[in-house]
């Protein structure tokens, strides 16, 4: 996987950058929307394969990024398909500080060192190239704005988005409502992106990893029971298996 295009994981990191703080928005949430996000990356990239809301390794070979290799070689030592939830909802905090180093060494971001109350460290992360946010923004932007289909990794994007609740860092106060609903709506357009954010959304709602119900499924939150059989009808309908 050449540097030529940005993975997701590292563009919703982007997105959570808020260029007046140096920090990122929904801290305790991003970690596990990284976490689906390399799970997206690497689907996309032919290394996983979804079925259901189990994840199987199907190609162990190295993508060249370090960050996603590391998350396969995680996934391939299980030896066994893994529920997504049990996945991103695993000991594994600490991507956002992995990436914000990742994306300082491939120039992304800037580190700026400070101090809080003139004592304490502490760094901050500006975008090296402010065009490359704005980029990334205006993809969503136009999807939600113009209602043409996004592509898959645009509308994967806006559910991970979604999912760790960056829509009111994104599109703030009540003239971004409408904004923030289409943003939610275009989950419909990546089944694989949706099933990913959805179990992003189980693990902030508390569903114990090892729930399971009959048929060997992921219980479901009772306040979207309908949310995965249409996901996943979505998938098998797109070859996504």
């Amino acid at each position: 996987m050449g540097r030529s295009r940005r993975t997701i994981p590292e563009e919703l990191l982007l997105l959570a950058l808020d260029p007046a703080t140096g920090t990122t928005a929904q801290p305790q949430t991003l970690d596990l929307g990284l976490a689906g996000a390399q799970l997206v990356e690497l689907a996309m990239a032919g290394r996983i394969v979804p079925d259901g809301d189990r994840i199987t390794v199907v190609n162990p070979r190295p993508t060249g990024d370090p960050t996603l290799d590391h998350a396969l070689e995680l996934l391939r030592r299980r030896g066994s398909a893994v529920r997504a939830v049990q996945w991103i909802g695993g000991p594994r905090l600490g991507l956002r500080q992995t990436y914000l180093a990742h994306l300082e060494r491939c120039e992304m971001v800037k580190a700026v060192p400070g101090q809080v109350c003139g004592v304490l460290p502490t760094t901050r992360y500006q975008a090296s190239d402010d065009c490359t946010n704005s980029a990334i923004k205006e993809r969503l932007d136009a999807a939600i704005r113009t209602g043409v289909p996004p592509d898959p990794r645009t509308a994967a994007l806006a559910a991970l988005a979604h999912s760790v609740g960056l829509g009111k860092h994104l599109y703030p106060g009540n003239e971004g409502r409408s904004c923030r609903s289409r943003l939610r709506d275009l989950i419909r357009y990546d089944p694989l992106g949706g099933m990913v954010a959805h179990a992003v959304m189980d693990v902030q709602n508390g569903m114990p990893t090892t729930q399971v119900r009959a048929g060997g499924g992921a219980a479901r939150p009772t306040a979207r029971p309908a949310a995965r059989p249409a996901v996943v009808t979505g998938m098998v309908r797109a070859g996504i298996r």
